[in-house]
């Protein structure tokens, strides 16, 4: 396997990902889309999770393909990003077509970065504009860190954000991972700047730290992120105050249920770069989709696929961390500034 040409997850042919972020909220919105409907299926995890049309991605649920995937901030509120992006896709007559009508399908899911110092005070939900703006500006090339709908996340130990990677398997199949990162657990070892998902790192694209020389590690330092939150008044430590979010993309031919397979096998990634993760406060899931973009001989094998997916999601959580960059109001510091 290598590095997709981009090392991010538009490297699976015929797919944009579009960020819209306000500083002041501290929040954004992410969506991607693909150049036609594509198959997906989820996985969830999490004891938490926050989302929008998600049943449908069940195997034996109707729908066999849909037209975008959003990943958002501002918890509960954030899932109205979704109606902003399926709102320019009607406007653009893409979606499922029952006669004369066509209704987009979009299934969204959410972070809680609502204590996270920015301006929530607002009198409109801000994040249907926000969905708007991230269609807009949906392309092959995005940012990463504080960028979407990772601009306000937050990890344990530092500032959180959007991060992706990709792979070209032997195969030709390409994979490629999207997720933000706002874990109620930390991505580094504790005391160190060593990232738990070094083992898998790529031509330094997190900074070439490489693999912590600790062994022996069983218990998480305590969180910076939990202190820091105490400011806003209490907030207990088992607070739903968190979640990951993330799509695995392929152009690998894939059915539905092959999907969910995929999403499943996703989530060792996540749990080899966050410590903890999965918990009860985290609404922790992942998105796999399939453009069928590509028909290669030999046909793509599901165990190499899933391998590949959790070493790309590792590898785009660290590169969130390590791409976060500081702003006024900050409640954590980034990766960068903590030596």
């Amino acid at each position: 396997m290598q590095i997709g040409a981009r090392n991010l997850i538009t490297d699976v042919p015929g797919l944009k990902v579009g960020n819209a972020q306000d500083g002041g909220l501290k929040s954004g919105a992410t969506v991607l889309l693909g150049d036609a409907p594509f198959v997906a299926s989820v996985a969830v995890m999490g004891g938490a999770p926050g989302t929008r049309e998600t049943d449908l991605l069940e195997p034996d649920k109707l729908v066999d393909q849909i037209d975008a995937l959003v990943l958002a901030g501002g918890s509960a509120f954030g899932l109205d990003a979704a109606t902003g992006i399926q709102e320019r896709l009607r406007q653009n007559r893409r979606g499922f077509s029952i006669g004369p009508a066509v209704i987009p399908i979009v299934p969204a899911a959410i972070i809680f970065d609502l204590l996270n110092g920015g301006n929530k005070d607002w009198d409109r939900n801000p994040y249907y504009d926000l969905g708007l703006q991230a269609y807009d500006n949906a392309s092959e090339t995005f940012d990463i860190g504080t960028a979407g709908a990772g601009t306000g996340a937050l990890s344990a130990m530092h500032k959180g954000g959007l991060g992706s990677a990709s792979f070209v398997l032997d195969s030709g199949h390409t994979v490629g991972a999207l997720v933000a990162a706002n874990p109620i657990g930390a991505v580094t070892q504790p005391g160190s700047r060593h990232f738990w998902a070094a083992p898998f790192e790529m031509n330094g694209e997190f900074g070439g730290v490489g693999v912590s020389p600790q062994t022996g590690v069983a218990s998480p330092e305590p969180s910076r992120k939990v202190a820091a939150m105490s400011r806003f008044g209490t907030v207990p430590h088992a607070a739903p105050t968190n979640t990951t979010v993330a799509i695995i993309a392929t152009d690998a031919p894939l059915t539905k249920a092959e999907c969910k397979r995929l999403a499943t096998a996703a989530h060792d990634g996540m749990a080899r770069a966050i410590m903890p993760s999965h918990t009860p406060h985290d609404g922790d899931l992942i998105f796999a989709l399939s453009t069928s973009k590509r028909l290669a001989e030999p046909a793509a094998d599901l165990m190499t696929l899933g391998n590949a997916a959790a070493h790309c999601l590792s590898r785009a959580i660290a590169r969130a961390v390590y791409s976060a960059t500081p702003k006024a109001g900050d409640l954590l510091p980034c990766w960068s500034e903590d030596t």
